[in-house]
């Protein structure tokens, strides 16, 4: 299904790419580790970029003459303007992306918690704020899904941006077939899928789709990213998925036996409780899709929103999870 799909993101160099921390080291993370094969990844460290060393004397954000400098404290060397250059340029060339994933903390590609000092000695944090680069990227992208790769490790976070970085992906195919065809397949069988995020923003994409005003393409599709920007801005709630899989029983629920139906129903009370993955459930339901030969539900992408070699059975990406990290 993803064979020809893969998502295009943009990575900091030192998570898995390269040794090119200011230590010389790299950072390891098994997340991203899985999804090499699957993504497209464009790997860049910022700081060497604008011709810092490895290893490197670390830079911080420092608080001087009312703004946020970028500055060397060992070398004394301000490189605001190189890295602000650097970003600005680089994202430029950039197009065709469909997420990021950033150094958390780092002064250049640091999303939140980048400690800010009032200078450039041994002195306290002030303040906390987004790194120079993460923050053109948050500036210039806000429409796509921008993580570090610290978050990844939350089973809710990373179904989120896994669901979010394919679904873009693919509806990147359909922009540059520029076919009102193609975006109606495309959101026919994310139905389900967008079900569980917002149904406010199903029946308005609905719409879009309908083309009632007989407008361009390029407007139509232009209009229906817009609103699948809203529609991926927060994670689908644990009821929502419930709901879709509730609705997705009802399919079956006359082809079942009473206890692959009472089955089921404690299943999603498990899910509900924290005690099943919601992988767990999909998988169920799969079964019962081959089974049946429910065509309609096979080509629902909730059921497979991205390739099944990076689901993950085990983690508990249930009710519990979702409320704890609201």
């Amino acid at each position: 299904m993803y064979e020809n799909v893969k998502p295009r993101i943009i990575i900091s160099k030192c998570i898995e790419f390269d040794k090119c921390r200011y230590n010389g080291q790299i950072i390891s993370s098994k997340e991203i580790k899985e999804l090499i094969p699957y993504v497209d990844f464009i790997p860049v460290c910022p700081e060497v970029e604008i011709g810092l060393g490895i290893p490197r004397a670390p830079i911080r954000i420092v608080f001087m003459d009312n703004k946020n400098k970028l500055i060397q404290p060992e070398t004394q060397k301000d490189v605001t303007k190189k890295m602000r250059i650097f970003s600005s340029a680089f994202l430029d060339s950039q197009n065709e992306i469909d997420g990021f994933i950033l150094k958390s903390r780092s002064p250049s590609c640091g999303l939140k918690d980048v400690k800010i000092y009032p200078g450039e000695k041994q002195v306290p944090p002030i303040a906390k704020s987004s790194g120079f680069f993460g923050e053109e990227v948050l500036n210039r992208f806000p429409n796509l899904i921008i993580e570090d790769e610290g978050r990844l490790r939350n089973p809710t976070i990373r179904e989120h941006f896994l669901r979010t970085i394919y679904t873009y992906a693919l509806f990147r195919e359909v922009k540059k077939s520029k076919s009102l065809s193609n975006l109606i397949n495309f959101h026919a069988q994310q139905k389900f899928l967008f079900m569980a995020y917002n149904q406010k923003q199903l029946k308005k994409l609905g719409q879009i789709v309908a083309n009632i005003n007989h407008l361009a393409i390029d407007e139509v599709i232009k209009e229906y990213e817009t609103n699948l920007s809203i529609m991926f801005s927060r994670s689908p709630r644990c009821n929502s998925n419930i709901n879709v899989l509730m609705h997705s029983f009802g399919y079956f629920k006359d082809k079942l036996s009473k206890k692959e139906k009472s089955y089921f129903l404690n299943s999603i009370e498990s899910y509900r409780d924290g005690r099943l993955a919601l992988a767990s459930l999909i998988s169920i339901m799969k079964s019962w899709i081959i089974r049946f030969d429910e065509e309609y539900l096979d080509k629902q992408r909730f059921f497979t929103p991205y390739p099944e070699k990076l689901i993950h059975a085990d983690n508990i990406d249930s009710c519990f999870i979702r409320d704890y990290w609201k």
